[in-house]
């Protein structure tokens, strides 16, 4: 396959699947009412997948070292700061991150 072609492709495939994947509860469903079981998941597994997420961020924080832990510890304070007073995801993701890239570099 022509090397420019190949990207484009699974970039294609990748596309589709994903359309198809959030497509398929609109078809399953239609006008239907959701089931209860599916409306339990929908509430419950967005704050289990981001606590999942934080944990494996800081599973490897070491609090015995320099600089124990404090671009971590500072990062998330300021997101769940940002999170309470602004209640907006996207500025708490994007400032915890910075926050903690400049004190990966400044500490």
């Amino acid at each position: 396959m022509n090397e420019a072609l190949y990207p484009i492709a699974v970039i294609a495939v990748i596309a589709l699947v994903t359309w198809g994947l959030r497509a398929f509860p609109f078809v399953l469903f239609g006008n239907r009412p959701l089931p209860k079981t599916i409306e339990y998941l929908g509430a419950v597994l967005p704050p289990a997948i981001m606590t999942i997420l934080v944990i494996y961020c800081l599973r490897e924080t070491d609090l015995s070292r320099f600089p124990f832990g404090i671009p971590e510890l500072a990062s998330c304070v300021l997101v769940i700061s940002l999170h309470l007073v602004r209640k907006n995801m996207y500025l708490s993701i994007i400032g915890g991150t910075v926050c903690y890239m400049i004190l990966l570099r400044l500490i």
